[in-house]
């Protein structure tokens, strides 16, 4: 059933060519367009900001402050990764392309509105929530 090949035939008989290189190209645009970043950090940042303004009381300062950098640290290192070499031809989807495709997930492609809904429908509850919060605080007082 199977045929041994010496070294030596082979050799004569093969042609040998230095192994390929593989390059690994690594994305790292996180698939969503910059706007709905945005719009999540400013619901964030909002929600500390209304809780600032509507509970002005000078120990909340330090913890508001704590959390604010928390907030911008944690969706500005990301940013900061993305741009690290090596250099990448992966792009971050325009608003064009994801209008027209939408999203891959993993239990399905989702339109735009599905997505965009899916990533800032906890950020608006938060901020939605601190409205809430100092307009039920400013009734009691």
């Amino acid at each position: 059933m199977v045929k041994h090949f010496s070294r030596e035939l082979v050799a004569e008989q093969a042609r040998i060519v230095e192994a390929p290189v593989k390059h690994h190209e690594v994305d790292r645009t996180f698939e969503l367009p910059k706007g709905l970043y945005v719009a999540t950090v400013g619901l964030y940042l909002g929600f500390l900001a209304v809780m600032a303004t509507g509970l002005p009381t000078a120990g909340l300062a330090i913890p508001m402050a704590i959390f604010a950098f928390f907030i911008v640290a944690g969706f500005g290192v990301p940013m900061i990764w993305t741009r690290l070499a090596p250099e990448t031809k992966s792009k971050q989807m325009n608003w064009s392309r994801f209008r027209s495709q939408g999203i891959a997930t993993h239990t399905g492609r989702l339109p735009m509105r599905d997505a965009a809904v899916q990533v800032l429908i906890l950020p608006a509850i938060v901020f939605s929530w601190g409205i809430i919060a100092v307009t039920i605080a400013s009734i009691v007082r």
